[in-house]
């Protein structure tokens, strides 16, 4: 998350002593002392380092150690790795332990051991018995209808055992600001700093309870069992009678496999998805052991990292060792660059950045070799792996346009109600907490729109919320980020908007980017393009699509005001659908039949309702073609 420099010791003509802290985001993995003392003392070493040239360094004077961020006398939910020099000598914090819970108040929890200090600054159980009055007043005020277990779970959070030092298991960031729009006013100004909803992690956490209760309680029954995931813990789907217990959810639609069908070398998901990402990459592969699988898909890609693989839901790493001692050098080199290459383009990535062999430094690690390097296909088995060599790659450049849960024509059976995954770039925006507009997702940060969601609205708080089909449930796989800029198109008649977020969104095989086009895109109303919008239904409810075909601009004249930069499209079938509303900054998507991908063609600068008299009724969009310039240098100018 960033540096600074605590303090500089030494004496003039002596060495200096330089203190300063690393501060890490523990959202999405854990990063132990060990991992940065590593990165670090390999960095100095370096004849070409990028980072510490025209610099001596002994690298046996690094000390690491791990602590909490004190803010205020109070603990923060922020691990902070502190480098220090040995010259130094200050008693490091003990490490984090797994404890019995002694609050009895918080006895009905689900587990039964916590840890300290939690995210109230509370270090042991007497801190925590003094503040608990004011957190049983909420509960018995009940703003909330799970504020019993949000405020258990921050007061005596669960645990889990690990290898150097124990972990805090937090609330979802979904479950803290269900908890914060109920009990939230009633809270003191240095709660609420404390219980800041940004910073409780979207993955690896405790969602909230009664999940399908709540859909039940809103007249919501149908959903349950019904094949799409309403619930972050997939509640309403792994209860079902086509899922039996310990089995794991295909993702999509009404299926469940056994967790040792994944990666079996056999389709048993009717997507295939539990065949996909069976070689992946990972920083750490004892983090990625400990979070829960709730479905074959990736939840999360990671761009550079060990080779893993995955074989019935055992994961291991890709050891190298045979290469070394099979090969020449010249070779292995080939060989090693050939199964990154061909693992990049796997996981969607366009390009290679690196292809390293390093000592595994990770214990009780199963591992795989390649069974024949020189073969056409290559293939894996089992092995040892003394010499710890494993392999570790770096790609760059994900694909965009592409439908992770479909396969190359999966464009031609798009059902009209959406599925997760059918359209992974669509981003429902929200003004106060209220769906007002939607969006697109271009790039990691930045996302387009219309202008006219923004008109009169200087100061209020904009959210963007990314991998939704249905705006009143949550999947697993959801992200939310907040809206810190927006940046109007500069050409004349455009009416798009570029939308800035405050951090990078993680991409997944359900939230991805689409492609925008060349300049030199024709469209002509007899083009070959597929074309869609994409509206919600009239409840708000789902997700859907309609087919749209571009026509001449004289029809669209006579119902609007056309601009040189409008684009006129009429339904594909001749007459609109009247169960869609289209909201503005929707999109008009076309698939590339060249490319295999899909292309953000149109943005609609107004909200579409539909016809009552099933008449065939123009729909207006802006042009993208003509913000492409403008579009990459508002990006690059962002990245330089």
């Amino acid at each position: 998350m960033g540096t600074e420099v605590l303090a500089l010791d030494g004496t003039e003509g002596k060495d200096l002593i330089v203190h300063f802290n690393v501060h890490i985001d523990p959202t999405y993995t854990i990063v132990e002392a060990k991992d940065v003392e590593k990165i670090l003392a390999k960095e100095v070493t370096l004849e070409q380092s990028l980072f510490f040239q025209n610099l001596t360094i002994d690298a046996s004077s690094l000390e690491v150690k791990s602590v909490e961020l004190i803010l205020e006398g109070t603990t923060t939910i922020l691990p902070s790795t502190i480098i220090i020099s040995q010259a130094v000598t200050q008693t490091p914090a003990p490490p984090r332990k797994c404890l019995p819970i002694q609050l009895e108040y918080c006895s009905k929890l689900s587990y039964n051991i916590t840890t300290y200090p939690n995210i109230m600054g509370h270090r042991n159980i007497n801190d925590v018995k003094e503040n608990v009055i004011k957190f049983r007043e909420l509960v018995d005020a009940e703003c909330y209808r799970h504020a019993y277990e949000f405020i258990c779970q921050i007061l005596q959070p669960s645990c889990t055992k690990a290898e150097i030092e124990d972990e805090m298991i937090l609330p979802c960031r979904s479950f803290c600001r269900d908890f914060m729009a109920g009990c939230g006013g009633r809270l003191s100004e240095k709660i609420k700093e404390l219980l800041d909803c940004s910073r409780f992690p979207e993955y690896s956490c405790t969602t909230k309870p009664g999940c399908v209760e709540e859909l039940q309680s809103r007249a919501l029954s149908p959903r349950v069992c019904d094949g799409v995931i309403d619930c972050q813990d997939l509640s309403d789907e792994k209860s079902c009678t086509y899922c039996p217990k310990n089995h794991l959810h295909c993702g999509i639609g009404r299926s469940c496999i056994h967790q040792n069908k994944r990666c079996d070398g056999q389709s048993d998901c009717p997507d295939g998805s539990d065949e996909r990402a069976c070689l992946s990459l990972t920083p750490n592969v004892e983090n990625t052991r400990k979070v829960e699988v709730v479905t074959p898909h990736l939840t999360r890609y990671h761009s550079e990292g060990f080779v893993a693989f995955n074989e019935k839901g055992e994961i291991g790493k890709l050891c190298t060792e045979n290469l070394n001692q099979s090969l020449p050098v010249n070779r292995t080199t080939e060989v090693l660059h050939t199964v990154a290459s061909s693992l990049c383009k796997t996981l969607s990535y366009q390009n290679i950045l690196s292809v390293q062999v390093e000592k595994d430094l990770e214990s009780n690690m199963s591992y795989v070799s390649m069974k024949d390097p020189l073969a056409p296909e290559i293939s894996f088995v089992r092995s040892p792996c003394f010499s710890k060599q494993v392999l570790k790659v770096a790609c760059a450049n994900l694909e965009c346009g592409l439908q992770s849960t479909h396969g190359a024509s999966g464009f031609q059976t798009l059902p009209k109600m959406a599925s997760h995954g059918d359209w992974p770039w669509h981003v429902a925006l929200f003004k106060e907490d209220v769906h007002i507009c939607d969006g697109t997702l271009i790039s990691p940060e930045w996302l387009v729109t219309t202008t006219s969601c923004f008109q009169g609205q200087p100061k209020a708080e904009w959210t963007a919320r990314f991998g939704s089909i249905r705006l009143s449930s949550t999947s697993p796989w959801e992200q939310e980020r907040r809206i810190v800029g927006m940046v109007k198109s500069p050409v004349e008649g455009s009416t798009i908007a570029m939308v800035r977020l405050d951090q990078n969104i993680i991409f997944n095989d359900f939230i991805r980017p689409i492609c925008v086009p060349d300049e030199s895109l024709s469209l002509n109303p007899d083009g070959q393009l597929e074309c869609n919008t994409l509206g919600w239904a009239r409840n708000r409810e789902q997700l859907q699509r309609v087919q749209v075909k571009i026509t001449p601009m004289e029809k669209c004249e006579n119902v609007s005001i056309s601009t040189v930069n409008s684009l006129c499209t009429e339904s594909y079938y001749g007459k609109d659908d009247c169960s869609e509303e289209e909201f503005a900054g929707s999109p008009m998507v076309c698939h590339n039949l060249a490319a295999k991908s899909w292309i953000l063609v149109g943005i609609t600068n107004w909200r579409i309702a539909c016809s009552n008299n099933s008449v065939q009724r123009p729909r207006m969009y802006d042009k993208v073609t003509s913000n492409i310039n403008w579009i990459r240098e508002t990006m690059n100018a962002a990245n330089s």
